[in-house]
């Protein structure tokens, strides 16, 4: 069916019926456009004092009639046309400009953000006749950082493109620098990262960092970073629209597949900034429940993630396109029924209801557990600590027990209890937690709530820090905040500082001192001596005086 973009109301039916048989031309390959349509564009936009742009494909068809207004036209969605492996869409635009003028910075915009092989400006002369044209394509990386290059030509019967021969070698130049940088054969995701903020240049270096390393634990090429420092955040798109579409040029430049915001984004500005590109859009606290629901492997972990992650997408739910269409009613339907998107929320709803209510159950059973350890009269040890300091490395050499372990963030998202047995013939409960980062999400905190609960049967939290990490000292803080926003700040504690075998030596006694830390390295069971002493002397102060 022949559909004309655009408001057709107030045009006489020979006019539309005008429009509707350009669908019926064919452009020859070696064309970018045949004379005949071309003028026959220019007259009929003469006469309705309206622009008039078609799509056409790399067969010569055209796929698109846009009628716009005397300014421009509005493409339609073209994400069903995939990009090829050279980062083009296939497609070309040819409209039409009433007043010759050269293509505008939105036609430019249109070009590298839809990754069209041309956009052509063709003039309308005095006469309705094809006049000045103008058109732009893409280019390579290249020193000077154009994006584009423009060839204008004084009248249209100048132009002398030949368009196979020109986009074959186009598509090979950009095939062959996207090569250099982009294995395109990698399976995984590939991620710009964004930060947004106006805070010290640092601390945003480290936020973007960790952020970087979350994507690796997510298994996503990071690509490239941006950084854009500003004292108000824009309400629709976090940055002005002009510069986040030239990051979004420079991601699809990069063939990058989704931009990763270091930020919670609300449910209206995923939906703007998804607007202006195809890739993915997500942020921080999303990034985090992908993790957690790769690493979930037990009942509670599942079911904590799956309920994180509802809370999460419910006020994201959105209706597009067809989505909207009305499933019931109509004529004795009583009422016009719900909508996909209604239901979509109702189910979702249901959904965290049943959830929460699992989530009782499996939070008696661990009570339950947690009497019988008390009543044995068995010390509870919780290991709390930022995500990736170590904590079950240290369990593991501990207890001489199994816990999966691995150099990524939130490697262990279940929590593990192990027994630890003392030369005294006296032993204790060592619990391993999940990892705790800055800007947890809440909905994540809220579900792991209920798991975080063990801590407060803790006789002693054990604080394990990486002392070889930069940002430890942050890192304390990070964690100290989220045990105060669990009212655990009563519990005892021992701060303990890991992985001192990658600190210079004359760094570590004067840093152990400052905070009142015992230095160890997990990886060394001779380290551990001053650590297991220091458990006796708390729990059994009697027998330490003695030994």
């Amino acid at each position: 069916m022949a559909v004309i973009h655009g408001t057709t109301t107030g045009l006489k039916a020979s006019r539309i019926q005008a429009l509707e048989r350009i669908y019926r031309r064919r452009i020859p390959g070696g064309e970018v456009i045949t004379g005949e349509l071309a003028r026959y564009l220019t007259e009929l936009s003469f006469e309705l004092r309206r622009q008039i742009g078609i799509i056409v494909d790399r067969r010569g068809t055209v796929l698109h009639v846009i009628l716009g207004d005397d300014r421009e036209i509005v493409i339609p969605d073209l994400s069903d046309y995939g990009l090829g492996r050279s980062g083009l869409r296939g497609l070309r635009c040819i409209h039409t400009h009433l007043r010759q003028e050269p293509l505008s910075q939105d036609d430019i915009n249109d070009l590298s953000l839809l990754r069209l092989d041309l956009m052509v400006a063709i003039g309308v002369d005095d006469q309705g006749l094809p006049g000045r044209t103008e058109i732009a394509h893409l280019l390579p990386t290249n020193p000077a950082g154009t994006t584009c290059e423009r060839l204008s030509f004084a009248d249209f019967y100048q132009l002398d493109l030949v368009f196979d021969a020109f986009i074959h070698a186009l598509d090979d130049e950009l095939e062959r620098d996207l090569a250099a940088t982009v294995d395109l054969d990698d399976g995984r995701e590939r991620a710009i990262l964004i930060s947004v903020n106006g805070g010290k240049p640092r601390q945003v270096e480290e936020s973007l960092a960790e952020l970087a390393e979350l994507a690796r634990t997510a298994d996503v090429q990071v690509l490239d970073r941006v950084v854009q420092r500003t004292h108000r955040i824009h309400p629709r798109y976090l940055m002005g629209e002009g510069k986040l579409k030239e990051v979004v040029i420079r991601a699809l430049q990069q063939r990058a597949t989704m931009l990763i915001f270091d930020h919670d984004l609300a449910p209206a500005q995923v939906g703007a900034i998804a607007a202006i590109t195809d890739l993915k859009v997500i942020d921080r606290s999303q990034l985090i429940l992908d993790i957690f629901a790769r690493r979930a492997h037990t009942r509670d972990g599942k079911v904590q993630v799956e309920l994180a992650q509802l809370k999460y997408i419910l006020p994201r739910l959105t209706g597009r396109g067809t989505a909207f269409s009305r499933l019931m009613g109509g004529i004795g339907g009583r009422g016009p029924g719900e909508t996909k998107l209604e239901i979509d929320r109702r189910r979702t709803r249901d959904r965290i209801r049943r959830l929460e209510k699992q989530l009782q159950e499996l939070t008696r059973g661990r009570r339950q557990r947690r009497q019988r350890r008390v009543r044995a009269g068995v010390p509870v040890i919780s290991i709390v600590g930022y995500t990736n300091a170590g904590k079950s490395t240290l369990l593991n050499a501990l207890t001489q027990s199994a816990t999966f372990t691995e150099d990524l963030l939130f490697a262990t998202l279940d929590t593990a209890s192990r027994r630890l047995r003392f030369p005294s013939d006296r032993e204790v409960i060592i619990t391993d937690t999940v990892g705790f980062i800055r800007q947890l999400p809440k909905s994540l905190l809220g579900a792991f709530r209920a798991t975080l609960e063990e801590l407060e049967d803790a006789d002693l939290i054990l604080h394990l820090v990486d002392l070889s990490n930069p940002q430890f000292e942050s890192q304390i803080s990070a964690v100290e905040k989220i045990l105060q926003d669990l009212n655990l700040q009563h519990l005892p504690r021992l701060l303990v500082f890991n992985k001192i075998d990658q600190v210079p030596e004359e760094e570590l006694q004067p840093l152990c001192r400052r905070f009142g830390a015992l230095p160890i390295s997990a990886l060394q069971r001779r380290s551990f001596d001053p650590l297991l002493a220091e458990l006796e002397r708390r729990f059994w102060p009697e027998e330490a005086r003695n030994t």
